[in-house]
């Protein structure tokens, strides 16, 4: 990989009116910068340091220097003998730098980016099935993805912690799919991604809205909700291509917004609409739909359950539009499409007790997945094990807590990446809204003994909801990832368990 001289840093940075001053000498200049880093541990010699994060300490800058940093770049003048750049948004820096440092690997990829409060990781995973059966007749690798579920890349396949990583992880993504030859890649894009500049200087060829939701309002993500509907529209400065969800709140905004793409496609189950989508209907767990555009007018299937599910179908179906993709992958993509932790259903052997594992954490998903449960399984008891995660979205504790007390007959609150927080505070924060609809409300702290206590304890007739989770594998406690059975793996236990018991 060919490596460049902090010269050429600094004149991008420059160029891009974020650097303000620096105190770097001409030799300094022409040394070859072997190494970006903004963690001290990862510092090498001939390392651009770069100064970020709310936690960010002067012994860092020393250590990286210790370490054989060539220079540094910050907001602030730390005056050490290590020469600065000084800048005006290091986040954006840090973005421009890390595509210098990888040599521009998005260009050379089709990139599509989703952004929407519900759905981007669902629609994420269609858009990849659909890709896939294209790239399975010719013969070529896989899509890569970099969702909220996991990562791949063509090197790395991983289960994620942000639903879009720090700039310099992700042109690190970027660059193994270029060296791994892919050619697609599709990112959900988090309203963080966007507002902090993680995506700074990525053009996407396609950029997907999906819907806008209150959630996100916190002192550390978005002082309120117009700054979220910004963050969340700053997609559309980035894009060649907008596809734009008709049913979404807001919408004459959010149009008026996507005219700063290049070309505006529209999707929805409106007639206006340019992926036209209509006659939904149920047969078993599968949700048929017709679509009707300019290129075609058919039937498509969906084997995960919802008919929420028909809107991040159709963006999927506008993205492999406007990269005409032939409309039989587009069908046998839809078809085969699944996404661990999202709508997955199990069942006792009597299917008389049901357990569905979703990955609905914020009002939105949370609406959509009781509306859900009451069309396909009437008359069932419902029983919801959830929580919220420490220190962020504190609204959604209210949202979640009067939406699972006025929707279920028990409730169980417990951990969901309580992070620096106690999961008790969090759970009678929750609990509090929780009662004003439903008394029924128990707290367990430990969240397999939530699901084995909901599994084991529910009667004949009862579907149990186990949210926010999914497929996960780890749970955030302080500043650590700890490893942890998944909400699926948790499931297929107890219903094993619940089975074996009734057998006695």
């Amino acid at each position: 990989m060919e490596r460049y001289a902090l010269e050429v840093y600094m004149e991008k940075l420059q160029g891009e009116k974020l650097m303000l001053y620096h105190n770097c000498t001409r030799e300094t200049g022409l040394k070859v910068i072997g190494n970006v880093a903004y963690d001290s541990n990862k510092t090498t010699p001939n390392t651009l340091f770069v100064c970020k994060g709310a936690g960010f300490k002067e012994v860092y800058l020393d250590a990286a220097a210790q370490s054989g940093a060539v220079a540094y770049i910050s907001e602030k003048d730390y005056h050490r003998e290590l020469p600065c750049i000084i800048v005006n948004d290091v986040k954006k820096a840090l973005a421009l730098v890390a595509e210098i440092y990888y040599n521009y690997p998005a260009m050379k990829l089709k990139l599509i980016g989703i952004t929407g409060t519900k759905g981007k990781s669902t629609t994420a995973y269609y858009v990849k099935y659909i890709l896939d059966e294209l790239l399975r007749e010719q013969d070529k690798p896989e899509t890569g993805i970099i969702s909220s579920i996991n990562t791949y890349d063509g090197v790395t396949y991983e289960e994620s912690h942000l639903t879009t990583p720090e700039s310099l992880e992700l042109q690190m993504h970027f660059n193994n799919a270029v060296n791994s030859g892919l050619q697609y890649m599709v990112m959900e894009t988090s309203s963080q991604a966007l507002k902090y500049g993680r995506v700074h200087g990525i053009e996407y060829d396609i950029g997907v809205f999906l819907n806008i939701s209150e959630d996100h309002i916190s002192p550390i993500e978005h002082s309120d909700m117009e700054d979220y509907f910004s963050a969340k529209l700053a997609i559309f400065g980035n894009c060649k291509t907008a596809c734009v969800n008709m049913e979404s709140e807001r919408f004459p905004e959010v149009m008026e917004a996507a005219r700063a793409a290049g070309k505006v496609l529209t999707f929805g189950i409106n007639e206006a609409a340019d992926i036209y989508g209509y006659n939904l209907r149920k047969q078993g767990f599968n949700t048929h739909f017709q679509v009707r555009c300019d290129r075609f007018d058919r039937e498509f299937v969906l084997t995960m359950p919802g008919l929420f599910n028909v809107e991040n179908a159709l963006a999927a179906i506008a993205v492999a539009y406007t990269l005409r993709i032939p409309e039989r992958h587009i069908y046998t993509g839809l078809r085969k499409a699944r996404s661990g932790g999202r709508m997955e259903i199990f069942a006792n052997r009597s299917r008389d007790r049901i357990v569905i594992v979703d990955y609905a954490h914020n009002r939105l998903s949370f609406s959509k997945l009781y509306e859900t449960v009451r069309e396909e399984f009437p008359g069932m008891k419902i029983y919801t094990v959830f929580g919220c995660p420490g220190g962020k979205a504190y609204l959604r504790r209210k949202d979640l807590g009067l939406l699972a007390g006025l929707n279920s007959e028990r409730v169980f609150l417990t951990a969901e990446d309580p992070g620096m927080e106690d999961v008790r505070v969090i759970s009678e924060d929750i609990a509090q809204y929780v009662r004003q609809n439903n008394e029924n409300c128990e707290l367990i702290d430990d969240r397999e003994e939530a699901v084995k206590e909901a599994i084991l304890t529910s009667e004949p007739g009862t579907i149990i909801l186990i949210t926010g989770k999914g497929a996960e594998t780890r749970q955030k406690y302080g500043k650590e990832y700890i490893p942890v059975p998944s909400d699926v793996e948790l499931t297929i236990k107890y219903l094993a368990k619940l089975e074996n018991h009734e057998n006695d």
